[in-house]
């Protein structure tokens, strides 16, 4: 759905996926040793909300620098989140195959999104 012709960031299918993400990441950090609660659990969640949480504020900015500026800010939570799901896999902590292609397609969608709201008018 083009920013347009959405009424609310939840309209939006980017924020949709990324918000499939954070769930995807609840429930894979659910199963992590309990030694980390406030370690790889805790900044993986923190990094995966901060995703759908810029994709929200952004929708409201009315300027485009001010968008693009809260989207990038989502791009980089989507590169920490990356890195988290290879250390998960690394430290044998759980499979985030799932997560991994929610991952994916939110930064596919973020990436198209970016560039409609920055080609000229």
């Amino acid at each position: 759905m083009a920013e347009d012709a959405a009424r609310s960031f939840e309209d939006l299918v980017v924020w949709q996926r990324a918000h499939q993400f954070v769930l995807a990441t609840y429930r894979l950090t659910q199963g992590f040793p309990k030694s980390e609660v406030y370690g790889l659990s805790s900044q993986f969640r923190r990094a995966a909300v901060s995703v759908a949480a810029n994709i929200a504020e952004g929708f409201r900015k009315r300027g485009q620098a001010d968008k693009l500026r809260f989207f990038n800010i989502a791009q980089g939570s989507i590169e920490e989140c990356r890195y988290y799901l290879i250390l998960t896999r690394d430290l044998e902590y759980g499979d985030g195959a799932d997560a991994l292609a929610v991952l994916q397609e939110t930064s596919r969608l973020l990436v198209s999104y970016c560039r409609r709201i920055a080609a000229p008018a």
